[in-house]
């Protein structure tokens, strides 16, 4: 389905992505950060919570290192303002690349077993599958958050794959 290629290559556009949405935040008052939005979750920033979340563990269960420590429910609130975030996402960036680099074809070809809060069971998917739905979830939230950048007035990312700088 894919190779380590891809996920190398998408490593480094989440973190491309990171940077350049960090650059438009700080631009940002804070009001605007944590008013809701009507979005899924609400505002920008438990939008970036929930992201930071999401990204914390799915990287325990493919890397083994630690999770966030907390459940779903509680992933609006993992990050609680953009200092946190900021701090948060770039340590989970690097771990991102870190993984992503000792990644193997042999390992993406095989399956991930384990227990799912949310389907309240233990579950067991193809691993390349889980990449693929790893680097799309960080994709849509972060689409959620261009969306509502964008109503702030403010610009937002340019997010176009194919425009990402070589030494992003």
């Amino acid at each position: 389905m894919i190779d380590t290629a891809y996920a190398m290559t998408m490593a480094r556009y989440n973190r491309w992505q990171n940077r350049q949405l960090l650059g438009f935040l700080e631009l940002q008052p804070a009001g605007e950060l944590v008013l809701e939005r009507g979005a899924f979750f609400g505002s920008i920033l438990k939008t970036l919570s929930h992201l930071c979340w999401g990204d914390h563990i799915w990287l325990s269960r493919f890397d083994g290192g630690s999770g966030p420590g907390i459940g779903a429910s509680e992933s609006v609130s993992y990050v609680a303002d953009l200092a946190a975030w900021a701090e948060m996402r770039s340590r989970l960036d690097a771990r991102i690349a870190a993984w992503a680099a000792g990644l193997t074809d042999a390992e993406l070809r095989g399956t991930l077993t384990w227990y799912s809060g949310a389907a309240g069971r233990e579950v067991s998917k193809p691993l390349s599958l889980l990449v693929v739905h790893f680097f799309n979830h960080q994709t849509h939230h972060r689409g959620q958050v261009h969306a509502m950048l964008t109503a702030t007035g403010s610009k937002a990312p340019v997010s176009d794959l194919f425009l990402m700088p070589d030494d992003a």
